[in-house]
């Protein structure tokens, strides 16, 4: 049984803290603008990990990691114009260079990024107390997105290499860039969802102006220097301080292009409104979730406990495709529990560098202490938590808690908890299952456990109107990345993929002439003395 002393004990003690490898102290005084890193001598923020260490006093205080900038719209604006004359309306080096060198590019800041694996890794874990596996994962498969960014690149650019004729009208179709693009990632997976957008953002000709995540700001010091050295200045700028300070001036600039943001749909929603002008304004977005699983009677209980053990707790349920209500049709749901909180039970909690842990520290300041309302609230209305232990706090670690039943007025019913809490409400008639999804804000996944075909078959029929992606007898996930990644309703807007998100940051243009002679030599000489990056039939190996 977890006990707040117990979960106390799994922190280690200051004296010992050398022993679990901190990564060195980051202090960094420097800002990536216009191509130069930027000596920053204003205002700066501490940044402190997720895990806490025990003092000798016996209190608990969270390790300090280093510092960063806090910068205001002054500096927003200079990074602002730096990315506006970067891309100088579609004239600057970068929008106009061929696709091919543009990938020479980002192979050589893929390469600088490899040769930092094991730091950025540190930092990752250290600041959001993610796994160690978890962490080296996270690393590992933003460098193989970009790779098969690279790859599908070269597939779409080679399809645009030749012309077409149609009804007398000759035509070359290539996709183009769409201007200066804001970025914002999660702190969840502060690498590898910020590269998923900001990757093929830049590859596609876009300029940037990038705002780190709030947790696992220091894990991008490392690459500033591949930033600056890889690409043209001005391409990719770093922007720091307070988001409700200089994001909206950033937006209400009118400047903006593009914002691609990975957080909450009202923030997207009020963010949207600031822009001058909306209608030239386009959102790529991964918003909030509330994805349940529907386990049918006939389900096969093992399988369905360990998909929903791994769909609601994997990284605490701090993933916006985590399984956040488990809906078990009631002649089965006592068992489902039983088994559940037996193989809960089971789970490991401590570091993120203990082998074998599953349950880790909360990096969000006062994450618990929400958690704790959470239930409490759930507590309040009728229901119980179910597991030994479940709830029980120490520092910044949270032992899951298995909530039941969770019905109607409760804050877990329809709220996106974000941590190791797990809803279970029990239904007796289908409808009300899918009631259940029809009605939420939300439209990103389910998942649904049976083991018969005609009951699977009625269920996705009208779950894929409601959803984007209907996982049978397995958790909900993003991956594999070259599958889309979208929601419905306030869960997204814009789909992710490593084929889609190149589409999402782009446009078709194209150039047109008439099928005569004059047009036909006209274009042939274009081509063969390369006079027009757009206008060329070379193919990129």
């Amino acid at each position: 049984m977890f006990t707040p002393q117990h979960l106390k004990d799994l922190f280690p003690q200051e004296n010992d803290l050398k022993a679990c490898n901190p990564p060195p102290p980051i202090h960094q005084r420097e800002t990536l603008v216009n191509g130069e890193l930027v000596p920053w001598i204003g205002p700066v923020e501490t940044v402190r990990s997720a895990i806490c260490v025990r003092k000798a006093d016996g209190s608990l205080a969270q390790v300090e990691l280093g510092s960063h900038p806090v910068g205001g719209i002054p500096e927003a604006r200079v990074a602002l114009d730096a990315a506006v004359a970067a891309y100088d309306n579609g004239r600057g080096e970068w929008p106009t260079m061929t696709v091919a060198q543009r990938i020479g590019v980002m192979q050589d800041f893929t390469r600088q990024m490899a040769a930092r694996r094991d730091e950025i890794v540190n930092l990752i874990m250290w600041e959001i107390g993610k796994t160690l596996p978890d962490s080296q994962k996270e690393f590992d498969r933003t460098v193989e997105y970009i790779k098969a960014t690279i790859d599908a690149l070269k597939r779409l650019d080679n399809d645009n290499s030749r012309f077409t004729v149609v009804e007398g009208t000759i035509g070359q179709i290539r996709r183009t860039p769409l201007g200066v693009v804001l970025c914002m990632g999660p702190y969840n997976y502060p690498l590898n969802e910020t590269f998923a957008t900001l990757i093929p953002a830049l590859i596609m000709g876009n300029t940037m102006v990038f705002k780190p995540p709030k947790f696992g700001v220091l894990l991008f010091q490392p690459l500033l220097e591949a930033f600056r050295s890889a690409f043209p200045k001005g391409v990719i700028n770093t922007v720091y301080g307070k988001g409700a300070e200089v994001v909206p001036m950033l937006l209400e600039s009118g400047k903006v292009n593009v914002l691609t943001l990975i957080g909450s749909s009202r923030v997207a929603d009020h963010l949207k409104k600031m822009h001058p002008k909306v209608n030239r304004l386009r959102a790529i977005l991964g918003l909030d979730a509330k994805n349940a699983a529907i386990v049918l009677p006939d389900a096969d209980i093992e399988l369905a406990v360990k998909e929903c053990l791994l769909g609601s707790l994997s990284f605490n349920g701090q993933r916006c495709t985590a399984l956040k209500m488990l809906i078990v049709h009631r002649s089965i749901v006592d068992r489902f529990l039983t088994r559940f909180t037996e193989e809960l039970a089971k789970l490991k909690a401590g570091m993120p560098w203990d082998k074998g842990v599953s349950i880790t520290p909360l990096p969000e300041f006062g994450k618990v202490e929400h958690m704790t309302r959470l239930v409490e609230d759930a507590k309040e209305k009728g229901a119980k938590v179910i597991n030994e232990g479940g709830g029980a706090t120490s520092g910044t670690l949270f032992n899951p808690a298995v909530v039941y039943p969770v019905k109607e007025g409760m804050l877990l019913y329809r709220e996106e908890q974000f941590g190791p809490i797990v809803p279970v409400m029990a239904f007796d008639d289908i409808d009300i299952a899918l009631d259940y999804v029809i009605t939420s804000e939300h439209g990103q996944q389910v998942s649904i456990f049976s083991e018969d075909p005609a009951t699977i078959g009625r269920l996705v029929d009208p779950l894929v109107n409601q959803v984007c992606r209907v996982n049978i007898n397995c958790q909900c996930q993003r991956g594999p990345d070259v599958f889309p990644f979208t929601g419905r309703k306030d869960s997204a807007e814009g789909t992710l993929s490593v084929h889609d998100a190149l589409r999402s940051f782009s446009i078709r243009s194209m150039i047109a002439a008439k099928q005569t002679d004059d047009s036909k030599r006209l274009l042939d000489e274009i081509v063969r003395d390369h006079q027009s990056n757009f206008i060329n039939t070379g193919f990129i190996l």
